[in-house]
């Protein structure tokens, strides 16, 4: 692109927002360099990336970027032999460590961001590196002692040496002190020594490395520790030595890595620059822009970038597609200038991969060239440019526009003869249109409002004036050319009405016809555009309540299918259960049937039965219906019911209290919840089809049932279960052991003792049978 036009659309602006919004300097370097591209394909996939990394920012979270930094200086040095300072290493290590965590942070996003995923997988760990770095220099760059086993056992040695030195000196200060300027131990040269008075010089002997400024001090490095200074000197040059050994080592690790650590800084300093560009985005409230190659320019309410929000007001812009060119007419300040910059700032920006401050759905084209003829003294309030300066940025313009450029013309044919002036803008317009290239032109020239009018691929425009205010309100009006409101303005700053009418007079007719036709295309476009408006806001309330809706009644479905897999789960466990009971009693009498007058089809018929009582689960589509069951009428024995549980039909047999009776269904005796049995009929007979007691000498039902170490609730189902197995034994007295304990098993037996009907009696048991814990039950 034209370094002019860049300059002139205030496009470094952008940049220096974009470099504001890095984090490292990798990002900040790439920001820099930020120019627009005219390839569709790299367009297409920079927006690509934006879009990514706004999905991210959309939900709260940003990229983890601390601790890198810009390794690429050291990593050459390191290449050709050069040894890396602790610092330098360190800010390797903080890197590799950096680059791993925006690694982890993007591999765990489940959201869709394939470029993002693909970018880090060029990111290598080098966690070895990272380790030898870290275990010899610490967070503030200093070489750690652990560094080697020579470093420490030196490093033991100095601070051994300087105590000594440090005790030998105190010794001074204390029996010499009026000798010396003041008691303290001070350093010179590398070496510890004394601040001495000068008459006591040879009192205190040594050697003297610095005196005061007055003379009368001197630094003096007494006999007695001299020779300990040169030792902890010698000790001080061999730990230089090894923390170089151990630096040059550490580089020469850090240069075997060398390609992989060039390739993590490019691929962090890459997705800083992404993020940024999201993040420039964000602070716009901008959309990702469809890019097109035909030339086509949509916005919907579409914002200066550079203007304050609270400032700015939204356009449509549409270019392209119907037409190829758009000349907005009116006077000066009417915003127009803000228009040709907003489209020509948003279409490099948009080709430079940054999203842009309009509605979604907006459509922008990727163009080889963007042309801008707006003079360099060009602001929003003024206009400054002479005819000259046009007329030679123009010139240009001709020879390099083609079908693949964006033309800016702002005050076409300004700054000379009105009549000149504007029949050389149409001249210059119509050349430039032959080339089929997309043009915006500002006029304020009258002759170029009937220009649309006589061209298929021209739209005549205008930006809306307030003659109530008298101030523009700079909202564009496609399709309708500007008017004057000279007179407008003049009536309402006070002119007189004589004057203002006789001036009209001097108006021919077709010009006030034409003046009256644009007022009333200006009524009808505000109009049309807030009746739009209007309608827009029905519809988004309306497609609102609907998402709304359909949300509610998915997430009822979730629920109703939820529930009815739980209750089918539910039923067939409980099913399962069941069988499972029934074909254990089923199988202990088939053992018993050898002494018994049973018949084996029997045995199959209270099977099938049993079979036959899986009730059909419904599929969510269905609804489970079971008969109502009249609670109302008292049961008596012999009457004919429907167990709705089993949904099979049996006989009361008797009445076990208010809620439970005890019925028979098939060859089976159960007990049953009052609300679970239909009545079907009265008793029709008097009389009990007797049952065949099985008795064996084999039965297997022991005398006693131990119920010590069981839950409680298990041990009341283990007990009533027993019970049912005693009766069908015959026995006659049977104990239940409890044990001791807190007592609560015991009542708990003698609560279901009490409350059994066809229990005759308990009683606790006998010294010899287990006294308190044991409950022993006589039968019926």
């Amino acid at each position: 692109m034209n370094d002019r036009v860049l300059r002139v659309l205030e496009y470094k602006k952008i940049r220096d927002e974009l470099i504001n919004k890095t984090e490292t300097s990798l990002g900040k370097k790439m920001a820099g360099k930020l120019n627009p591209s005219t390839e569709f394909n790299e367009v297409q996939h920079l927006q690509d990336e934006t879009d990514e990394a706004m999905q991210i920012i959309r939900l709260n979270l940003n990229v983890p970027l601390g601790g890198i930094r810009d390794i690429n200086e050291s990593l050459k040095r390191t290449v050709i032999g050069g040894v890396l300072s602790t610092i330098e290493c360190l800010d390797v290590a903080n890197t590799i460590y950096g680059g791993r965590q925006v690694k982890d942070f993007i591999e765990k996003l489940e959201e869709d961001i394939p470029i993002l995923q693909d970018l880090v997988l060029r990111i290598t760990p080098l966690r070895e590196l990272e380790k030898s770095i870290k275990s010899s220099i610490d967070d503030h760059g200093h070489m750690m002692d652990s560094a080697s086993q020579r470093l420490r056992s030196i490093r033991s040695t100095i601070r051994t040496l300087e105590s000594r030195v440090r005790d030998k000196l105190d010794s001074f200060t204390k029996t010499k002190s009026n000798m010396l300027s003041d008691s303290i131990i001070t350093i010179r040269n590398d070496r510890y020594v004394l601040p001495v008075k000068q008459e006591y010089r040879g009192s205190i002997g040594g050697i003297v490395h610095d005196q005061s400024a007055s003379g009368q001090t001197l630094f003096m490095e007494p006999r007695a520790v001299v020779d300990l200074n040169n030792q902890l000197q010698e000790a001080s040059i061999q730990e230089k030595q090894e923390v170089e050994r151990i630096l040059r080592e550490l580089s020469e690790q850090i240069a075997n890595q060398e390609g992989f650590l060039t390739e993590n800084i490019a691929v962090l300093g890459q997705i800083d620059f992404i993020f940024a560009r999201a993040k420039l985005g964000n602070s716009m409230k901008a959309s990702k822009p469809k890019m097109n190659e035909r030339g086509i320019i949509k916005m919907k309410q579409a914002r200066h970038p550079l203007i304050a929000a609270d400032e700015v007001v939204a356009n449509d812009v549409e270019i392209g597609d119907n037409y190829t060119t758009i000349v907005i007419t009116g006077p000066n300040t009417g915003g127009k200038t803000v228009t040709l910059k907003m489209v020509g700032l948003c279409t490099l920006m948009a080709q430079s991969g940054l999203q842009v401050p309009a509605l979604d759905g907006c459509e922008l084209s990727v163009f080889n060239q963007v042309f801008a003829d707006i003079g360099d003294e060009q602001s929003i309030e003024q206009n400054l440019s002479t005819f000259s300066s046009h007329m030679t940025n123009i010139v240009n313009i001709m020879e390099e526009v083609d079908d693949r450029s964006l033309v800016l013309f702002d005050e076409l044919g300004a700054g000379t003869d009105p009549q000149e002036g504007a029949a050389l803008a149409m001249s210059i317009l119509d050349e430039v249109i032959s080339t089929n290239a997309r043009v915006i032109a500002t006029t304020h020239y009258p002759e170029l409002k009937a220009f649309g009018y006589n061209r298929e691929q021209v739209v005549n425009a205008s930006v809306e004036f307030d003659v109530n205010t008298l101030r523009p309100t700079y909202r564009l009006l496609l399709g309708v050319p500007g008017r004057s409101n000279a007179f407008e303005i003049s009536r309402r700053l006070g002119l007189r009405d004589t004057i203002i009418e006789n001036a009209k007079s001097h108006i021919g007719t077709d010009s006030k016809s034409v003046e009256n036709m644009i007022a009333s295309l200006e009524k009808s476009q505000i109009e049309a555009e807030n009746d739009y408006e209007k309608a827009h806001h029905i519809l988004m309330e309306s497609e609102k309540i609907h998402d709304e809706i359909k949300k509610q009644w998915r997430q009822f479905e979730q629920k109703r299918e939820g529930l009815y897999k739980k209750a089918e789960e539910k039923a067939e466990k409980a099913l399962t259960r069941a069988r499972e009971e029934a074909e254990e009693i089923v199988q202990e009498i088939r053992k018993m049937k050898t002494g018994a007058e049973l018949k084996e089809h029997e045995w199959i018929e209270a099977k099938k039965m049993l079979e036959e009582a899986k009730p059909e689960l419904s599929s969510k589509e269905q609804e489970i219906k079971l008969p109502i069951a009249s609670t109302d009428k008292e049961l008596r024995n012999g009457d004919e019911i429907k167990l709705l549980t089993i949904n099979q039909k049996g006989t009361v047999v008797e009445k076990i209290n208010d809620k439970e009776y005890l019925v028979q269904v098939g060859i089976m005796k159960v007990k049953a919840n009052r609300k679970d049995l239909q009545l079907i009929g009265k008793q029709k007979q008097t009389y009990e089809k007797p049952l065949t007691t099985i008795k064996g000498s084999n039965y297997h039902v022991k005398p006693e049932l131990d119920l010590r170490g069981e839950r409680f609730e298990d041990a009341l189902l283990q007990l009533e279960k027993y019970m049912d197995d005693v009766f069908l034994a015959g026995y006659s007295k049977v104990s239940i052991i409890h044990g001791k304990g807190t007592g609560a098993l015991r009542k708990g037996v003698q609560d279901f003792v009490k409350k059994h009907p066809r229990i005759k009696s308990s009683r606790s048991g006998a010294a010899g049978e287990g006294g308190s814990g044991v409950t022993v039950i006589e039968l019926n």
